[in-house]
């Protein structure tokens, strides 16, 4: 037994109440312990109790219990209303989203949770007050004002719970403004376990993604590439793929297969705007993207998207991305830029990257046999044999001793540098080392063949095959050319059969290679022959025609010419369907500049006419550089008509019509007569900027064309201009009118007798001073 305030109270009865007054509080429930303290019981010394407040009191042997205290009337009623308050919000913003269901279900888990903690707690406090009364307790006081403050402390609780949740319901409210294209972005790029409807839903298997993949790179192909960026990130998003660093790749290597880098490229500037998308492996994305581009030739993007790299540790290039830019630029013959990017290779980088555990990180490396052979490519371009001296030392340096590849690479320099005595010195050093391949046969083969060694070039060959090596195409197609260029087309044919057998490229190209090395070597007879022979086994395509056609115009078989020409028009006459492009050859805009010239250089105007009519009619339209001055030279021939139908064509097509071409017109109308028209042409196409249409220009027009004009025609034309110049004012009118006048005036002053007397004796004190 123990005193309390001059009260006597068993141990077990403070513990009871110490109990119950633990767990009064409704932060208990929620997990807050620590804020509610036990009951303090008043010393007896205490002499001033203040602040404690008696209710009402159960008399039973002397003791005094508190009655108030054992109702139980928590602060979780208030508690209670307050999360009812947040959920009903919540229904009226009418958020059907998962996420919110979610929170939905947890609340009303968490009052459930509650109301049985309630139970219990109720339960205990009945025991405990039975175990008080039983053991006849004494008097127990509470400070109020801590009661107070514990639930101060329970409502701020709930407010910054229920302003959380505000704010989080505001935040989904003001993202859902920002609509669709926000939304699909976000979607877009959301992690799986955030994303509770996929969940739910089966798998997506590996086979049904490279549909949707190969699906999307085929769209991406096919749309047009100028289509503005929020078109092509809708199009993206639309294709019902996560977009991971597998996918984004698939897509950059399949977009790369069908040559289309500017789609590449803009996938790549996509994922790069895109913050949220953190890939592992940007790497291998950015190295397919290096292969495509140099795939397609573009050594430029290719160099910019490699600076790109070198800007990130993730990105940063290792040896593959550097195989891509070396024999992308050595294929361009880019060589200062080459060796760039093989110093940056050997030197670390230029940025400092936070390595965090990798310490040892270094990207530094040695350059090897694909990037040498791509200098050599460069040095085959360039036309540097200095570069490959410098990768046989540098291959010395490193111990490496240099491949078959290699030494027919540096045979290939010292062919495109003239260096025939060198090629045969390395074609020697290879024999000893190795057994020469078909690349190096064919670098001696060219050099044979430059060297005029015809024989020596057939010997060599037929030596390769004694060995056992099989030659590719490349090697018999240059020596069916070096046997054409020597005259001996027979001996070329027969060396079809064995590039048949090896070639992977077109019969046509083979027979179209023959024609030209022919044609090079000014014997359009033979090349004539294989024209006539391929067609026995291939059509020719409209390369061939075209290389035909000019050699028969240049070699001045203008009639041979032109029955190729009509050919080719009769096969466009026979097309009715799209597939019969396939088959048929029909005329290109260069075969016809190529008849209008011959045409006008044979001085055939009607062939002229004829060919620049059926020009228009293929849907070829008139370039004022390249036609101009054949039309005005038709017209002043005497074939107006081409005059007439190029303005037509003009006309037709909404185009502004040369200031050369007005003033023909303008010369023509007044030829014949007509005023009015001529007139009228020089009010609607002059311009003021043109100096056709100054007083000089004038001047020396009528001066040359004088003898075209009837008597009177200009004093009619002074007439007509001076009527429009009446209604308005035109700055070409004024400058005809009074080169006009001046004209006549000096016209009518050397008809005078008198006049032409004083002028030649004028001259003659002239010749004599």
């Amino acid at each position: 037994m123990k005193m309390l305030d001059g009260l006597c109270l068993s141990e077990s009865a403070i513990g009871a109440l110490s109990f119950v007054n633990y767990t009064h509080s409704p932060l208990y429930l929620r997990g807050f312990p620590i804020l509610r303290k036990p009951i303090v019981a008043i010393a007896p010394r205490r002499k001033k109790l203040d602040r404690v407040i008696t209710r009402s009191a159960l008399s039973d042997g002397g003791g005094v219990v508190l009655d108030q205290e054992f109702e139980f009337k928590p602060s979780f009623d208030e508690y209670l209303k307050a999360l009812e308050t947040v959920k009903i919000d919540r229904d009226n913003n009418g958020d059907r989203s998962n996420n919110n269901d979610r929170k939905k279900k947890s609340i009303k888990k968490i009052v459930r949770e509650e109301e049985n903690g309630n139970d219990e707690v109720t339960a205990v406090q009945e025991n405990s007050r039975k175990r008080v009364l039983h053991k006849k307790s004494a008097f127990v006081q509470e400070d109020s004002r801590k009661d107070v403050f514990r639930r101060e402390i329970a409502l701020e609780v709930v407010k910054k719970k229920q302003d959380k949740n505000t704010k989080s319901l505001t935040r989904k409210k003001s993202d859902s403004t920002e609509g669709k294209f926000l939304d699909l972005e976000r979607a877009a790029f959301k992690s799986l376990e955030c994303e509770d409807n996929i969940v739910d839903k089966p798998r997506i298997s590996r086979v049904d993604m490279e549909e949707r993949i190969q699906k999307l790179a085929k769209c991406l192909n096919g749309a047009d590439i100028d289509m503005p960026e929020w078109k092509f990130s809708e199009m993206m998003r639309s294709a019902q793929i996560r977009f991971s660093d597998h996918s984004i790749l698939r897509t950059v290597q399949i977009l790369g297969k069908f040559g289309n880098w500017r789609r590449v490229l803009q996938v790549i500037e996509w994922m790069q705007s895109r913050e949220r998308f953190k890939s592992h492996r940007i790497r291998h994305i950015y190295t397919a993207a290096l292969d495509a581009l140099g795939k397609a030739r573009r050594p430029v993007e290719a160099l910019n998207l490699f600076r790109t790299m070198q800007e990130q540790m993730a990105s940063y290039p290792d040896i593959v991305a550097y195989h891509c830019i070396a024999v992308t630029l050595g294929q361009a013959g880019h060589m200062k830029e080459l060796f760039d990017v093989i110093d940056s290779m050997r030197s670390p980088p230029k940025k400092k990257f936070k390595t965090d555990f990798l310490e040892k990180w270094d990207p530094r490396l040695e350059p090897d046999v694909i990037v040498y052979n791509a200098v050599l490519n460069a040095c085959v371009r360039r036309k540097k044999w200095e570069g490959a001296f410098w990768v046989l030392q540098q291959l010395s340096q490193q111990g490496q001793q240099p491949s078959s590849t290699t030494y027919g690479l540096v045979m290939e320099v010292m062919l495109a540098c003239g260096k025939y005595n060198l090629v045969h010195d390395f074609f020697k050093k290879v024999q000893k080392s190795y057994i020469p391949n078909a690349l190096i046969y064919k670098v001696l083969v060219n050099a044979l063949w430059r060297e005029g060694k015809i024989d020596e070039a057939i010997m060599a060959v037929e030596e390769m095959e004694k060995k056992g090596i099989v030659g590719n195409a490349g090697l018999y197609y240059d020596l069916a050319r070096c046997l054409c260029s020597a005259g001996r087309c027979h001996e070329a044919l027969k060396q079809i059969d064995k590039i048949c057998k090896v070639a992977n490229k077109p019969l046509v190209v083979t027979y179209t290679g023959l024609i030209q090395a022919c044609v090079d070597a000014g014997d359009v007879g033979n090349g004539a022959y294989i024209f006539n022979h391929m067609q026995k086994f291939c059509s020719p395509n409209l390369i061939t025609c075209n290389i035909m056609l000019k050699a028969f115009l240049d070699h001045g078989m203008f009639e041979e010419a032109k029955q190729l020409f009509l050919s080719l028009l009769e096969n466009g006459n026979l097309i009715r369907h799209e597939e019969d492009y396939k088959v048929r050859v029909i005329p290109d805009i260069y075969s016809f500049n190529t008849m209008l010239d011959a045409c006008a250089l044979e001085q055939k105007w009607d062939d002229l006419e004829f060919v620049y009519a059926q020009m228009l009619k293929y849907g070829h339209h008139f370039n004022a550089k390249r036609h101009l001055r054949l039309v005005l030279d038709a017209c002043r021939a005497g074939k107006v008509e081409l005059l007439e139908m190029t303005w037509k064509h003009l006309v037709e097509t909404e185009r502004i019509p040369p200031s050369l071409l007005v003033m023909e017109m303008f010369c023509t109308r007044l030829e014949q007569g007509d005023y009015t028209a001529a007139v009228s042409y020089l009010t609607n196409f002059a311009s003021v900027e043109s100096q056709v249409f100054s007083r000089k220009s004038w001047s020396k027009i009528f001066i040359e064309n004088g003898h075209r004009f009837e008597e009177g025609t200009l004093d009619a034309l002074v007439h007509e201009v001076s009527v429009s110049l009446a209604e308005s004012e035109n700055v070409p009118l004024e400058h005809l009118i009074d080169s006009c006048r001046e004209y006549l005036s000096s016209r009518r002053t050397s008809t005078d007798p008198k006049q032409t007397e004083i002028a030649c004796k004028i001259q003659e004190v002239a010749a004599v001073l």
